[in-house]
């Protein structure tokens, strides 16, 4: 049976170039995939100046990648010191600098050769975060965020390979993707330069995207983007914790709930026969003692757990508390004419409980109906009270809206 084709072409009613259940069968963390005119007439949301203007902004993340070779060649009249105040890291070639930056800093950058790239662009841009719509095949828990890069005329960060589902979209300009699909390919790091560059890279694919097409990558596929002059690229990344991660978090939860005189015990100690043996019965009691934690690990437990880490899990920024608390009864009374708005960097999940649905914000588990809890978690960004009035249960909606609101992952207008 031959493979899937690895080349499509999109159109307004499958932007996907199939339905999504066939990419998700088909190459979902299985095999690559080109989809030309995915965002069919695609305008790119913002402007070069408009990422710019971000990376210079406190509290964004931000990084400028450059060839550090480019800088002695093209910048010879700056002096030393001037190519020097580029700053950042340099290796074999490559300097990467970390914002916030100011104007001075891209004057000094060179004509060519160099990247911006803006982290979690879609919470500081509603016209980005529309982009997101087209992935509402996708748990929304899964989408991390929508990072932007800038790049002139051969710019790009080299051959690497992520960990994680991406969608590279081209939003202006264009730009040359090679990747490998090598069952063998290399994934040995450079140990000489901060970027996790790839020591080896043969491409088995070359492509140029125009503005519209865009590149789904599973992990671990060897990439490498250069630009082809000025071009800007959106890049739709997946949430995905390492098993790492997962287990050492869980034990901090686990642990968190163990009472301090659960400890290792031996009140059956006999006389050691070896001073510095661990004998078999010592590693039994140690299995003794971590036995209330492992009794924990239930699957209602683990569901509370992994509800509340991945809606913590990679979160750039915690949501701020109002001033002033929420009256309930008055919120109650003028919910019909209330609109509501998720906090951009508020992650939102639920799942049925036993007695109902169980809501995951920010880290932190509420129990509600489960008519709130997918309201909530709908793909409207903003919520119509008169359509949360109208739900069953509503007292009980009415404190989960005032909880939620206090600890600012809601904010509210009247209209």
């Amino acid at each position: 049976m031959n493979p899937p084709p690895i080349e499509v072409r999109g159109d307004t009613h499958q932007p996907l170039g199939m339905p999504p259940a066939r990419f998700l069968r088909d190459y979902w963390q299985k095999r690559p995939l080109l989809i030309r005119n995915a965002f069919a007439g695609f305008v790119s949301p913002l402007s070069a100046d408009d990422l710019a203007g971000l990376a210079c902004m406190e509290g964004v993340l931000a990084r400028i990648v450059t060839r550090g070779h480019t800088i002695s060649s093209s910048c010879r009249s700056h002096s030393q010191r001037e190519r020097n105040a580029l700053g950042g890291v340099r290796n074999d070639g490559w300097i990467v600098r970390t914002g916030p930056f100011s104007e001075s800093d891209f004057a000094k950058l060179p004509e060519s050769h160099w990247t911006l790239l803006v982290q979690d662009v879609d919470k500081w841009d509603a016209d980005v975060a529309i982009l997101l719509d087209r992935f509402d095949f996708l748990p929304s828990w899964r989408i991390d965020d929508v990072m932007v890069s800038y790049a002139t005329d051969g710019g790009g960060v080299g051959a690497h390979v992520d960990q994680y589902d991406v969608f590279l979209l081209q939003g202006s300009g264009r730009r040359r993707w090679r990747i490998s699909t090598a069952p063998r390919a290399s994934h040995e790091f450079r140990d000489d330069v901060e970027l996790k560059l790839l020591r080896e890279f043969h491409p088995t694919h070359d492509w140029t995207l125009d503005p519209g097409d865009m590149l789904y990558l599973p992990p671990g596929v060897p990439h490498d983007g250069i630009a082809i002059g000025e071009c800007m690229t959106f890049s739709i990344g997946m949430r995905a914790p390492s098993s790492a991660e997962l287990l050492v978090a869980f034990a901090e939860q686990v642990a968190a709930d163990l009472p301090e005189s659960q400890r290792y015990a031996d009140p059956d100690l006999r006389p050691a026969n070896q001073s510095g043996e661990i004998d078999d019965d010592a590693l039994r009691r140690a299995r003794v003692a971590l036995g209330p934690a492992l009794r924990m690990m239930d699957a209602e437990t683990f569901a509370d757990f992994f509800g509340r880490f991945i809606t913590a899990y990679r979160s750039g920024r915690e949501a701020m508390p109002p001033k002033r608390k929420t009256n309930a009864v008055k919120l109650a009374v003028e919910l019909p004419h209330s609109v509501f708005r998720r906090n951009p960097w508020s992650r939102f999940a639920w799942r049925r409980g036993a007695h109902g649905g169980i809501l995951y914000v920010s880290g932190e588990q509420y129990a509600c109906p489960v008519a709130w809890a997918r309201a909530l978690c709908g793909r409207e960004r903003t919520l119509e009270g008169a359509r949360l009035a109208k739900l069953p249960l509503r007292s009980a909606g009415v404190t989960l809206l005032t909880n939620l609101l206090d600890a600012g992952d809601l904010s509210r207008r009247k209209r």
